[in-house]
């Protein structure tokens, strides 16, 4: 496994003073990918950035797991309309300019 692809598990929960259960019951719910390696357990770097915002969530807001679910994927609802918006608007651009 290549370290700058993932960081350690226990790290991550040390630094957000939280338990590795937390991480454990995201990844029974499908939010976040857990690897393990020589019975350690690491996460990949794409996903520290909603981890963070899940562990905020949930902590600071007290918002339980099926809340973190919903919000979860209304985000990535949210951030897929986006895109497809820019897209669009780029395809809108393009057409202006034939005429």
């Amino acid at each position: 496994m290549q370290e700058s692809a993932a960081i350690s598990a226990k790290a991550f929960c040390t630094h957000h003073r939280i338990e590795i259960s937390f991480l454990h019951s995201l990844n029974d719910y499908g939010l976040i990918d857990i690897q393990t390696a020589n019975e350690d357990i690491f996460l990949p770097q794409e996903q520290l950035e909603n981890l963070e915002k899940m562990v905020r969530l949930h902590f600071d807001l007290h918002i339980n797991l099926e809340g973190l679910d919903a919000i979860y994927h209304l985000l990535q609802r949210v951030e897929d309309m986006q895109r497809e918006m820019s897209a669009l608007h780029n395809r809108l651009r393009l057409y202006e300019g034939q005429e």
